[in-house]
């Protein structure tokens, strides 16, 4: 293997990482992955790209949550066999789930070509600036709903907050974070609502990628650094993840205001 192609490699593993470690936490993903394309000098990574990472990441977050998940589904159709109460509150649950998805997955589809369009570094930099005043908005907020106390209302709000993370450089966990501990949600649930949401929105986007994916023409010359990207962005989103449920649990989340705040100000100043 030339020089050349290992350098290529050690650049999308690097983009991996960065994508890997940006998925779960409020800071967008997206945003930092074209902040590292553009340091490392690769331009747009382009759609299989990111189809490919960001299945990485959803492997990881259905990994974490695969108990929460089997526990959900089996109970849920159990709660249709059966009208069980002793299953209600799961079912409810999923409900909730399918009613968030709803305002993301009607954008999604409508703005898919927008959504699409390239963004600026001063566009990411706005972004950040925005999650980070959010951020500060809801830093003393003390939630006291969990999973039962879940409304159609709150589902749907939340929904709505995950929409509006279509915008190239908003966070989809920190608009739905911000969104759910808005309506007074616990933050551990305000959490696990908002990677509950992330899975069907993005195994629909993987789904509705597929095709783009498998015609892509350099698939074969790109495979060990696709191979070597998805499995750092894999690892990665696996250990951020359990880093950020820790953050948390000790209700930091004000740090990533003041991350927001000075990665934004460095885009603005340098890009």
């Amino acid at each position: 293997m030339g020089e050349i192609d290992i350098a290529l490699i050690v650049k999308m593993i690097t983009i991996g990482l960065v994508q890997g470690f940006t998925e779960p936490i409020p800071v967008s993903s997206s945003g930092h992955v074209m902040i590292a394309s553009e340091i490392l000098g690769l331009g747009e990574q382009g759609f299989t790209f990111a189809i490919l990472t960001n299945t990485a990441s959803l492997f990881a977050i259905l990994f974490i949550y695969r108990k929460d998940i089997a526990r959900l589904a089996v109970n849920s159709i159990l709660y249709l066999k059966t009208k069980n109460l002793r299953y209600k509150s799961d079912f409810r649950f999923v409900f909730f789930i399918i009613i968030g998805t709803i305002p993301a997955g009607v954008l999604g589809i409508l703005l898919s070509d927008y959504i699409a369009e390239s963004v600026s570094m001063k566009t990411i930099a706005v972004m950040l600036f925005v999650t980070g005043i959010a951020l500060w908005l809801i830093r003393n907020l003390k939630g006291n709903k969990d999973e039962s106390d879940i409304t159609i209302k709150d589902a749907f709000l939340v929904g709505l907050g995950q929409a509006v993370a279509l915008t190239p450089g908003i966070s989809r966990s920190g608009a739905t974070i911000i969104s759910a501990v808005a309506v007074g949600m616990k933050q551990d649930t305000a959490l696990r609502f908002s990677f509950m949401l992330y899975i069907p929105v993005s195994l629909g986007g993987v789904i509705l990628g597929l095709s783009d994916f498998l015609n892509e023409p350099n698939k074969a010359d790109l495979a060990i650094p696709y191979l070597a990207a998805f499995i750092a962005t894999l690892l990665m989103t696996y250990f951020a993840m359990k880093w950020f449920m820790g953050i948390m649990k000790n209700g930091k989340l004000v740090y990533f205001t003041y991350y927001c705040f000075i990665v934004g100000a460095l885009l603005l100043i340098f890009f």
